[in-house]
């Protein structure tokens, strides 16, 4: 529940970081997976969203891709599954070692990814346009920072 503020003019709601980053997130998401469809990617889902995203799922073991997405090897091997059936990856044996299986990106998994990169590419323009410039670098700066620090590990 939004708290609020109260200052000297009005009431303003003060939004919690989880929702602020958290709404356009899934906005982005939704962005996608609508482009895709328009694209002729039609198989693809919101759900399938955490083996596309950032880094992509290509030559990545299956369980590495659950723990980056947070879910369980199961569900993550349900995605892969609907994802092999519909052409976009192939489980493979590893190269250097043993029985452990990784995930590649068939041709069409790669035009997917590569449909996703240009559809970011567009948002991040938007954004840009936006916000302006200066603010829309700043925000990357500092998500950026955020990244790459101990508060999202």
């Amino acid at each position: 529940m939004p708290r609020a503020k109260k200052n000297s003019n009005a009431t303003e709601v003060d939004i919690l970081i989880g929702a602020l980053l958290r709404v356009p997130a899934q906005a982005i998401h939704r962005r996608i997976i609508h482009e895709l469809n328009a694209a002729g990617f039609d198989e693809l889902r919101l759900p399938h969203i955490p083996v596309l995203q950032y880094p992509g799922p290509d030559g990545v073991r299956p369980g590495t891709l659950a723990d980056r997405a947070c879910m369980s090897k199961q569900a993550m091997n349900q995605l892969l599954g609907s994802m092999e059936d519909f052409g976009y990856i192939v489980r493979a044996d590893s190269p250097d070692a043993g029985r452990t299986r990784i995930i590649r990106l068939t041709k069409r998994g790669r035009a997917a990814y590569s449909k996703i990169f240009s559809i970011l590419e567009q948002i991040e323009r938007e954004w840009s346009s936006e916000l302006g410039e200066a603010q829309f670098s700043q925000l990357k700066t500092l998500l950026n920072r955020v990244w790459r620090s101990q508060l999202v590990r």
